[in-house]
């Protein structure tokens, strides 16, 4: 007999309206299979040490922006605990400290997750730059698979199940 796919999801969770979307998917696909769901924030200190090195930032804006990520990083995942726990499904919470794409893969590893899933909707252009060089540093890089989620009626498929 062979071992379930699908047993243990990371999702990113980083506020925008594509995460939160993959945050719902995830809840689904946790619901669907029994999967161990754990929601992961990465507060980007490696941007924010590019920044203050290139003098962007002082180190008091540098502080100052770590801890507003911080508290949105909180809300955030609040927020998609409480829509995981609206479908019944239990969900571990964690927020790093790091460059996204490393901390998404660690987080990943050290839970021995099959699955990553990732929001992929992005309206910007400039978010979606920098998150397409996130997304593909996890997809090279990840030890599982990567499922990039761009499902238009997820809202929908949530409210369903």
């Amino acid at each position: 007999m062979i071992k379930p796919l699908i047993s243990k999801i990371v999702v990113a969770v980083s506020g925008s309206d594509a995460s939160i979307s993959a945050a719902k998917y995830a809840i689904l696909m946790a619901k669907l299979y029994h999967s161990h769901l754990s929601a992961v924030y990465v507060i980007d200190t490696a941007t924010i040490r590019q920044l203050t090195l290139s003098k962007i930032f002082v180190p008091e804006e540098s502080q100052e922006y770590e801890k507003n990520l911080e508290a949105g990083g909180e809300r955030y995942l609040s927020f998609v605990e409480e829509l995981a726990r609206a479908k019944g499904v239990k969900i571990e919470k964690e927020m790093r400290r790091g460059a996204v794409y490393t901390e998404i893969i660690n987080a990943a590893d050290e839970r021995n997750a099959n699955l990553i899933i990732l929001g992929g909707r992005g309206k910007d252009r400039n978010s979606r730059d920098i998150i397409a060089h996130v997304h593909r540093e996890i997809m090279v890089n990840a030890k599982c698979s990567v499922l990039l989620v761009k499902e238009p009626a997820v809202d929908q498929l949530y409210k369903q199940a």
